[in-house]
């Protein structure tokens, strides 16, 4: 589903102003591969992406969001990065300002394909040959492949 309800409801109420919304990246690994698809909406080659239901544990959003997107069951090992997405503006004009939550994740099992028309393609690609991958979903993965069990978060420092 590409905009959940919950969203859609709101912006009924709010019309196209700035919505803060918390979004997952599950970097699935398996071996010296990563899960990764062509998004329907834009063509990018990414990681599996989602927004969180409200009530819904963000682990538990990237679990669901690979098995909706890619129709494979994989277990979220650990949060990897927090950071905030600059401002996006869809083409009807919609705003949202994303809060991203990336975890490292485990494939369980499940052949991957696009089970639910977020993505036109996917499937396992080596970690060592990511050039179709933009530098927002590289730093992502990036961050997940990072040994040690710290996340990364940004931003924190007192002001000056």
């Amino acid at each position: 589903m590409p905009t959940p309800d919950f969203v859609l409801e709101l912006r009924r109420h709010i019309g196209t102003m700035p919505l803060p919304l918390a979004g997952v990246t599950a970097v699935v690994v398996r071996g010296d591969e990563v899960l990764l698809g062509r998004r329907s909406d834009n063509g990018a080659l990414t990681p599996i992406t989602g927004i969180v239901d409200p009530g819904e544990e963000p682990a538990d959003a990237a679990v669901r969001e690979a098995l909706e997107e890619a129709g494979v069951r994989i277990r979220a090992d650990r949060l990897c990065w927090v950071h905030q997405i600059p401002r996006v503006t869809y083409a009807n004009g919609d705003q949202s300002d994303y809060l991203d939550l990336t975890f490292r994740c485990t494939w369980i099992d499940g052949d991957p394909y696009p089970a639910d028309g977020e993505m036109t393609e996917v499937g396992w690609y080596p970690l060592a040959d990511l050039g179709e991958v933009g530098d927002e979903m590289r730093a992502r993965i990036g961050a997940a492949l990072v040994p040690g069990d710290a996340a990364r978060f940004e931003g924190g420092a007192a002001p000056a």
